[in-house]
């Protein structure tokens, strides 16, 4: 393993995305050889933080560091509070949401490396939209296409309407 760091602190990592849905790098598919990353995710009360989609390539796991939050994996919703471990397995769609009054916090595991990048240019989308305008989902479309992430809009006015949240 190429990581030389053996511990990170809570306030270290790279602040990818900000806003209600944000993204703070913490180990990078090139500190461990390509065989896993990490991103912890920030999410305010009650954003839809991941729409359903379905990832090619990863498996990913979920830790709840603090707050409520709300998880669709495949046809099953559950929410997950402080402690709990949630499995996100390739091919299987997903979603995940703040459920919560307060703030919620996750780390998620990343396993193969390489889709933390996938944050990082969406966030190059996200900065070039102009202020108040909506985001250009052709881009994203594209960033997402180049990560083997297939998005399931379909399904989000649902989980909005039943869980009271917002896309944002």
């Amino acid at each position: 393993m190429a990581n030389e760091r053996r511990m990170i602190l809570p306030n270290e990592g790279e602040v990818v995305l900000r806003g209600s849905f944000g993204v703070v790098g913490k180990v990078s598919g090139e500190e461990t050889g390509g065989a896993y990353s990490m991103v912890e995710h920030p999410l305010e009360p009650r954003v839809l933080a991941g729409p359903p989609h379905t990832h090619e390539n990863e498996d990913e796991v979920s830790f709840v560091i603090e707050g409520e939050v709300g998880v669709m994996v495949g046809e099953e919703e559950f929410v997950a509070g402080p402690g709990a471990y949630v499995i996100k397995p390739r091919g299987v769609p997903h979603a995940f949401w703040n459920a919560g009054p307060e703030r919620a916090r996750i780390l998620e595991i990343i396993s193969p490396a390489g889709f933390e990048r996938y944050f990082e240019d969406l966030a190059e989308v996200l900065s070039s939209t102009p202020p108040g305008g909506p985001p250009d989902l052709g881009r994203i479309s594209g960033v997402a296409a180049r990560y083997s992430l297939t998005f399931h809009m379909e399904r989000v006015p649902e989980l909005m309407e039943r869980h009271g949240v917002e896309l944002r």
